[in-house]
């Protein structure tokens, strides 16, 4: 294992202990509204804490870009962290939360690691070398086309003047699929689309830290990730399109089609 990979499992372990521990006593946990619908926690600071404690300890000088505490430092190798993926999810109790941690190098990602604390379920990739859940190698869904996929999605609830043309995409995609599933961690969904339990997954206006991870644990399994015009890089947007090569191209083409001029 790369060493910088090695720290980001370490540091991500870590901080889901913090996690899992405090998940049997949720009515001690102290809760601030950073907007309307989006919450942080006192959990969410102490993971994100704790990894940039170990990030900081391993290498001083990098960078961090972290969702509670913003940009720290600079260089040429930047660490991009979400210390707890799913707040709300793990603010009710329902056991759909992650950890997900990626380094960018030039502005190229190189590591990922994104964790799920309440399954232990530790998924890692290394740019050219694959990814991997627990031991073992994992590939996306050979599936070819949306007839019969299960798809993941996110819906905008922070921006509500696109519900409306985001539920025509969500319509469109019902009906050319199996089923979609809303699960409320973009981290972990992702996640699951490189291991082939989701075929494909979309959302729009998400954070470099919701997307680093996953992007490349797809990209290593052998999918395809790009925002809603095709583009590679998700980050400019924040909206994604990501699955198996046939998958990503169908929910891309009724995508664009629902919500392509709405953006």
């Amino acid at each position: 294992m790369h060493p910088l990979l090695n720290i980001a499992v370490r540091a991500a372990r870590r901080a889901g202990d913090i996690i899992a521990r405090s998940y049997e006593r949720l009515d001690g946990v102290q809760v601030e509204a950073k907007a309307p619908n989006d919450f942080v926690s006192d959990i969410d600071r102490m993971a994100e804490s704790e990894i940039v404690r170990i990030i900081r300890k391993a290498y001083p000088d990098h960078g961090i870009l972290a969702e509670e505490s913003g940009s720290q430092g600079g260089g040429d190798v930047v660490w991009i962290v979400d210390p707890l993926d799913g707040t709300t999810n793990y603010l009710h109790g329902y056991p759909q939360v992650a950890v997900s941690i990626a380094v960018a190098q030039r502005g190229q990602l190189m590591h990922g690691v994104v964790y799920d604390p309440l399954r232990q379920d530790l998924f890692a990739a290394s740019r050219g070398a694959g990814a991997r859940l627990n031991d073992r190698r994992i590939r996306v869904s050979p599936r070819r086309s949306l007839d019969g996929a299960l798809l993941g999605t996110g819906f905008p609830f922070r921006a509500h003047h696109l519900v409306d043309p985001y539920l025509q995409s969500f319509k469109a995609l019902l009906l050319s699929s199996a089923d979609i599933r809303r699960a409320g961690s973009a981290a972990l969904d992702l996640a699951d689309v490189a291991c082939g339990r989701l075929d494909g997954f979309w959302e729009l206006g998400l954070q470099p830290w919701d997307l680093a991870a996953g992007t490349l644990l797809i990209r290593e399994a052998g999918g395809i990730v790009t925002d809603f015009e095709g583009d590679s890089d998700v980050f400019v947007t924040g909206n994604i399109v990501a699955g198996s090569p046939r998958v990503s191209k169908g929910i891309l083409e009724l995508v664009k089609a629902h919500l392509g001029g709405h953006l």
